[in-house]
Order: C-alpha cells, then structure tokens, then sequence
C-alpha cells in the first residue's frame, strides 16, 4: 500500500527486453536505503513494482506484459523521470490517501492553465473509469493523491499547487501526455459489494 505522496523524482536508466517481458533500471538515490532491500515494493508512476536487483543506487524491476500494456511503463524510455515512493508503514502519516499501486486504466492530459499560483490541469478518463470519480474525492495519477475538482462527462479537474509542480514529474505534462489512473479503492469495493447485494436481492425467493 501506498499514500500518494511521492517521496522523490527517479530516472530511468535502462529498459531491458528479457524473454518477452521487459526489466527496468531505476536510479532511486532519493529513496532510503532501508527501503531499498530485495523484494521491497515501491511505487513507480503509481505502479507498484518489486525491487528484483541493486547496484548502488540502481535498482532493478521486473515488469510484466499485463502491466507494460496496461500502464504507460511500456512507453518509457531511458531517460524518463519517475514519481517514486516505498510502500506505507504502520509508523507512516497517511497524508494522501490509501493507494494499492495497481493501475485501473490509462488517461491522458487534455488541458493545463494558470489558476493564481496553481495550476489546473484537466485529465480525459476512460469511459469504464468516470463513474468511480466523484467531486472531492480522491485520484491517484501517476502516483500522486490529487483531489477532484470537477466531474464532467469524460473529463476530471484537478489543482496542482507549486510544491506538487516542483517535487514530482508532474511538471512535465503538456497536453496528450498520458498518465497512469488509480481509482478510490473505497469507490470500488462499494460498486462490489452493491453489486453483490442487488443480485442476491434478485434472486432471493418471494416470501408468503
């Protein structure tokens, strides 16, 4: 699990092709060591991810075909910045909101402007996506907890105030980047658990 607030700003190393999978290199030199061990989770663009290997402040990750062809992992190429962030402890401030680092879809930047000294910036979601994002909720893109300004048909608004700009790979967005989009999980288990009530509901037999 994750919280959304990205701890640093990586760059990718290397993309290595490994029997039809691919292998990541990362430079995470911003990250604590003690984070940093084999098998350790960390959160890359929102995408959790398993350290495989280190060298120094290099550490490997093994991505997966599912995960290159539904994220937007499989579109990097060395030299990309990454969001990072090691997993939640129990003695860590939950300042975002919980993340799972699992990527329900793919999105992309539509519109970014000036809005006194944040910016706005617009984002296109898939269709399947909108109906878990509501006005003040909450959004995971590329890794970062970001409130919801608006809903309106396809399109969510959020604010990025200068520290988010300045502290996460957010400031390279120009319109048809696309991003990494991770849903409330709240939104989700509801959808499941409504799901599962209407149907025994239905099925339920009529009683005299």
């Amino acid at each position: 699990m994750f919280t959304g607030i990205v701890s640093c700003v990586g760059g990718l190393e290397a993309v290595e092709e490994r029997s039809g999978d691919t292998r990541l290199r990362v430079d995470v030199a911003g990250l604590p060591v003690g984070r940093l061990a084999l098998g350790a989770s960390i959160a890359v663009n929102g995408v959790c991810l398993t350290v495989t290997a280190r060298e120094g402040t290099v550490v490997a990750f093994d991505v997966s075909r599912e995960t290159l062809a539904l994220t937007t992992l499989g579109r990097l190429a060395p030299g990309a910045r990454l969001n990072l962030e090691p997993a939640l402890t129990l003695a860590d401030p939950l300042g975002g909101h919980l993340v799972s680092g699992h990527v329900d879809a793919v999105g992309e930047v539509v519109a970014i402007e000036p809005d006194a000294r944040s910016t706005r910036v617009t984002f296109r979601l898939p269709e399947g996506l909108v109906r878990y994002v509501a006005r003040k909720g909450s959004l995971c893109v590329d890794g970062v907890s970001l409130t919801v300004n608006e809903v309106a048909g396809d399109r969510a608004g959020v604010n990025l105030v200068p520290h988010t700009l300045g502290h996460t790979i957010m400031s390279d967005y120009r319109p048809g980047t696309a991003v990494n989009l991770e849903v409330d999980l709240v939104a989700r288990y509801l959808e499941r658990l409504l799901g599962e009530q209407g149907r025994q509901t239905s099925t339920a037999p009529d009683r005299p």
